[in-house]
């Protein structure tokens, strides 16, 4: 009852992008990649596949579209009046976010779309490195590495907690923690002396506070740099 409801609302509902790219949202976290058919999706519309060709070519730009759907408020999560290291700080938490809530939308961020959502984020990331001050010849590393940072550890904190839950059985992230705070802690003194240090740090750590403590030392790192290539301030001329 509650699905042949949940479609006749549908059916009354208008067709357009919008919804479909919000369906697509859903079956994708519902189902991944390999879930998402132009079939289910029309099914989950109570419409044909037909109506939605309409609105959306292929799947490629119906992945594109449903990736950008799920990041555009971590492209405009600065507030404004924000400095280039809050905005920074703003974006890289809003991806971070996203792909946690949304797992599939990492991979998405690789693939040849057009336009590209990995290429707005970019343009976000670049912005605030222009405005640090960034020389022209640095911006594309030093934008490239806040970039690959952001993406990397958010894909790789999605990808924990996916297998996690897909575990049989199912565990959670306090007793994956503290699973694998107790293996570092058991590892041999002399082969994994660093590792056996911060175990105890492993159980207790908060992700999101990790993932900001390497977006600081990047900026850190980029700002150190302007500030030695900085010219020596010179004081007035003397007199002779």
């Amino acid at each position: 009852m509650a699905t042949s409801a949940r479609r006749a609302e549908r059916r009354e509902e208008p067709l357009s992008r919008e919804r479909i790219v919000e369906t697509a949202v859903e079956l994708l976290d519902r189902s991944g990649e390999g879930g998402l058919t132009f079939r289910a999706l029309a099914q989950q519309l109570a419409t044909g596949p037909g109506a939605i060709y309409w609105h959306i070519a292929n799947k490629d730009e119906l992945l594109g579209a449903a990736t950008a759907a799920v990041l555009t408020g971590a492209l405009t999560a600065a507030a404004p009046g924000s400095t280039p290291q809050q905005a920074v700080r703003s974006l890289a938490l809003g991806v971070f976010d996203a792909i946690d809530a949304h797992p599939w939308a990492g991979a998405q961020l690789a693939r040849p779309f057009s336009p590209s959502p990995l290429l707005r984020l970019m343009e976000g990331i670049g912005r605030q490195v222009q405005a640090l001050g960034v020389p022209e010849p640095e911006l594309f590393g030093s934008a490239s590495a806040l970039l690959h940072y952001i993406l990397g550890v958010s894909n790789q904190n999605a990808a924990n907690a996916v297998a996690a839950a897909t575990h049989r059985p199912p565990t959670s992230r306090t007793a994956f923690l503290a699973a694998t705070s107790t293996a570092w802690a058991e590892l041999d003194p002399d082969e994994f002396a660093f590792v056996r240090t911060v175990a105890g740090q492993m159980r207790e750590h908060d992700d999101r506070e990790e993932f900001l403590t390497g977006i600081d030392l990047i900026l850190t790192g980029i700002t150190a740099r302007l500030r030695a290539a900085a010219p020596p301030a010179t004081g007035p001329a003397r007199e002779v």
